[in-house]
């Protein structure tokens, strides 16, 4: 096919690309101990066995001291595992100990819903800290 069928402002490439960095912003209430929860429900990795792509919920619940995960950083870095085989047990502590390193946390938790491969569904739970009373 020659000559281009998209308009000229087209921009072929991707605009954005899988990240391992979490960015953080501040916190406009660190005076106060609330709650934030994220889930990301098609988050996917593969199994380092196989090779075959897992399937996962990915929840993330975390009371922030005095920054914030920005979103767009946490969808880039969940989408970086896409292409990379992780054991369940071991993508989740590893988003854990991310996520707690970029944004110091007061509490976390991590919750890994993998669907179901050769009949058994996967739940992984991970957490850092000691919830306070909300």
């Amino acid at each position: 096919m020659s000559g281009a069928w998209w308009p000229a402002r087209y921009n072929q490439s991707v605009p954005t690309r899988p990240s391992r960095t979490l960015d953080v912003v501040p916190n406009p209430h660190p005076d106060r101990d609330y709650e934030v929860t994220m889930t990301a429900p098609e988050f996917t990795c593969l199994c380092p066995l196989t090779g075959q792509p897992d399937f996962a919920t990915i929840r993330i619940r975390y009371v922030p001291d005095q920054l914030l995960v920005e979103l767009k950083s946490l969808k880039l870095y969940l989408w970086s595992y896409r292409d990379e085989g992780a054991f369940h047990e071991d993508v989740t502590n590893r988003i854990l100990n991310d996520f707690v390193a970029a944004a110091r946390p007061r509490w976390c938790e991590v919750v890994g819903e993998f669907n179901v491969r050769g009949g058994i569904r996967t739940e992984v739970r991970a957490t850092y800290g000691k919830r306070p009373e909300l």
